[in-house]
């Protein structure tokens, strides 16, 4: 019984990974406030909440019938933007990733799209809402949702009275952090693609 569960919520954690998440927003964790960032971070997530479930809960046919595009296409173009992304990242590491800014009021639609909705997320939207039933669905992406910012809160916490003293290690720690996470998106990325890929021949 806790198998799709356990499932869903190791797939939907792994793709938004505050960690490698944490490496994108290095920008609003080192010049907000404890108090705009947490704002906008809890509005993003419920943001990103609603368009999840919108997919959850409409599946495949939102694809199909209104997109008039296959699924299986989606996951393959999320995967290549993925596995970009985790290769640029293992080889290169964070001088691929470019400072997230803007105005407080922007924050939180910036934080939830691209950081939180996005190719990999979405068809994981969809592959937990035929997994399990859409009140299902809701508490493991909700539940995944929290503790992502959970951890992000609590990475800000930690940063702010330690950048000054301790600002070597604080690099150190995103460099290393951030090529284990982007090794684990690329392969998660190979994962996509072939899923993609064997739903379509299926499907011929």
């Amino acid at each position: 019984m806790a198998s799709p569960y356990l499932h869903s919520f190791a797939l939907f954690f792994s793709l938004l990974n505050p960690f490698l998440m944490s490496i994108y927003m290095i920008g609003l964790i080192r010049h907000s406030e404890a108090k705009v960032f947490n704002k906008a971070l809890i509005q993003g997530s419920l943001i990103a909440f609603v368009v999840f479930m919108l997919f959850a809960w409409g599946g495949e046919t939102i694809f199909s019938k209104y997109l008039n595009v296959r699924f299986e296409a989606f996951q393959i173009f999320g995967g290549l933007i993925f596995l970009v992304i985790g290769y640029r990242y293992v080889f290169q590491g964070a001088d691929t990733i470019g400072e997230m800014r803007g105005a407080p009021e922007h924050l939180a639609g910036t934080i939830a799209m691209p950081f939180m909705i996005g190719p990999g997320t979405i068809s994981a939207a969809v592959v937990t809402g035929i997994e399990m039933s859409i009140g299902e669905a809701a508490l493991v992406i909700a539940f995944t949702l929290f503790l992502t910012c959970s951890i992000l809160i609590l990475m800000k916490f930690s940063h702010d009275p330690l950048r000054y003293k301790h600002a070597k290690h604080i690099d150190r720690y995103f460099d290393i952090v951030g090529r284990l996470s982007a090794l684990l998106i690329g392969t998660i990325a190979i994962d996509m693609i072939i899923n993609g890929v064997t739903g379509v021949i299926n499907k011929v």
